[in-house]
């Protein structure tokens, strides 16, 4: 147990009406019975010198990888890690080597095709390569990391260049995070990313872009089965292209990139002939300049949609894209993913919480309201908690497309949320005679990711069955939304692609619900 998680658990046993002299009491009791044994406490050394033993790897690992990554692409080539790697302890290195990269390939078969390492997919590779020497592993990891580092070398003017685009990409995944289930941040994040490097490394060409993404055809099949829709712009192409879609039948080399899963590059469109121009401000062949499209991949390096430059407005038709450019390119269509399927396991979490809801209340009817939160980043290490559905007596939700947000020093009455994120544990608590049960949803590593508030009214606590539908609700939206967050690490397969998909998981993620209480039912049976 944490500090937090203990002083919350002894807060919950004793309740509010109990007088100092018991506090002291129980406090002696807990004093005078807790022992320890010498085997317990050296159990207990060796598991924290453990945890930070591997805490502090995590953190050599992550600045290997940026260290490494210095254009700030998000990836590394596979083959260039490789080529560093086989000079790691001769012959035996090697062997290690070709075994560790057999088995990475097994695991990870995109590998082979796109020769990208992920920042997950380089720290398994390192594991992998230090399980196959004999004698401790650990010593070898260390050793390992130790040698790359010092192999790794980069210019201070690279250094200082991928500091700061990195700092842009970082900002797009913390407008994922800090924006409830709402994509515009994002987009504009990725937007103004793009602008801040072309001013600061492109020589101030001056750039159009725009996203789009992969939806169903519904419509017009006998056009192609996907179409690509134009979501996010910057503001000179919004008159054009916002909210139009592109077809396979039309002009245009977006489902050439998707199809590829490679950027393509055309240096000078007007002797192209193949390119599908929005605005008709100029005639096909007055238009110069050049054209990006990237594809964007999720974690299993599947496409979702395209990510596309030019330079069409660029009046001195000469600006062309350096291979610099377009590798920080990529490296936004990674965090653009990253914060985009962010959001959409969010989307998934609060349906899930939407499905409990309305399994619960007509079996609670003594529950008055529930308003449900989800934890957000703030400044420094504080966090804010944003107010998402809020369900009255009868069962009615809101949903806040723009969520209210909570900060602890302006939400005194509010401290018991903040106590429950702290501690993740049950909190009990009584505000002006209405009692009030805060109940939080764990992530993978049992920190708050959400809270139920669940107020009671008067009620100290709620009649033996309602309490029992409560705990059942509250353990299989757990267990919902486990399986959303294990769904969404690399090494489980993707469900979604298109956009359509996306909405279609948010319906599934409200099936789970029921398909966890099902399989209760079957083992209560």
């Amino acid at each position: 147990l944490t500090l937090p998680q203990f002083v919350q658990i002894m807060d919950n046993f004793v309740g509010e009406d109990i007088s100092l002299p018991t506090v002291k009491r129980l406090s002696a009791f807990i004093k005078r019975e807790y022992k320890q044994t010498e085997e317990e406490k050296i159990k207990q050394r060796e598991k924290v010198h453990r945890m930070s033993h591997v805490a502090q790897r995590k953190h050599l690992l992550e600045a290997l990888f940026e260290k490494w990554d210095s254009k700030a692409c998000g990836s590394l080539d596979l083959e260039e890690v490789i080529a560093v790697l086989s000079t790691f302890k001769g012959h035996k290195g090697k062997e290690a080597l070709m075994k560790a990269k057999k088995e990475l390939c097994s695991r990870y078969p995109q590998l082979s095709k796109v020769g990208k390492l992920s920042q997950k997919a380089f720290q398994i590779f390192l594991e992998l390569i230090a399980s196959k020497f004999t004698g401790n592993e650990d010593e070898t990891m260390d050793n390992l990391v130790s040698f790359l580092t010092t192999s790794v070398e980069q210019s201070h003017i690279r250094s200082l260049q991928s500091s700061a685009r990195r700092k842009w990409l970082q900002d797009i995944q913390k407008a994922a995070e800090t924006s409830g289930t709402n994509m515009e941040p994002v987009y504009k994040a990725v937007i103004k990313a793009l602008s801040q490097d072309m001013e600061a490394h492109g020589n101030n060409k001056t750039i159009s872009a725009y996203i789009a993404l992969l939806e169903e055809n519904q419509f017009s099949p006998e056009q192609g089965q996907v179409l690509l829709r134009y979501v996010a712009c910057t503001a000179d192409n919004a008159p054009y292209i916002l909210n139009r879609v592109l077809h396979r039948d039309m002009k245009g080399i977006s489902f050439a990139a998707i199809d590829q899963g490679k950027p393509i590059y055309v240096p000078r469109v007007q002797h192209h002939g193949n390119i599908h121009f929005w605005s008709s401000d100029h005639h096909e062949e007055e238009k110069k300049g050049s054209l990006l499209v990237l594809p964007l991949h999720d974690a299993h390096w599947r496409v979702f949609g395209v990510l596309g430059l030019d330079t069409l407005r660029d009046q001195s038709h000469k600006s062309i894209f350096l291979t610099h450019e377009i590798t920080f390119y990529e490296g936004v269509c990674h965090a653009f993913s990253k914060a985009y399927h962010h959001i959409c396991m969010r989307e998934n979490v609060l349906q899930v919480a939407v499905t409990a809801l309305d399994w619960l209340y007509p079996r609670t009817p003594s529950i008055h309201a529930v308003t449900t939160y989800l934890v957000e980043p703030g400044t420094d290490k504080n966090y804010t908690l944003c107010k998402m559905i809020t369900t009255d007596n009868t069962g009615q939700k809101e949903i806040h497309r723009s969520p209210v947000v909570l900060l602890r020093e302006e939400n005194l009455l509010r401290d018991y949320l903040f106590k429950c994120t702290d501690s993740s544990e049950v909190t009990l608590t009584s505000i002006y005679g209405e009692h009030h049960i805060a109940v939080p949803l764990h992530d993978l590593s049992r920190q708050t990711l959400g809270i139920f508030d669940i107020s009671i009214g008067q009620h100290k606590k709620l009649p033996p069955q309602e309490q029992k539908d409560l705990q059942k609700m509250l353990k299989i939206a757990q267990a919902a939304c486990s399986e959303i967050l294990q769904r969404s690490l690399e090494e489980r397969e993707p469900t979604q692609v298109l956009e359509a998909e996306r909405v279609a998981n948010v319906r599934h993620a409200g099936i789970l619900f029921h398909q966890f209480m099902l399989q209760e039912l079957r083992e209560c049976v």
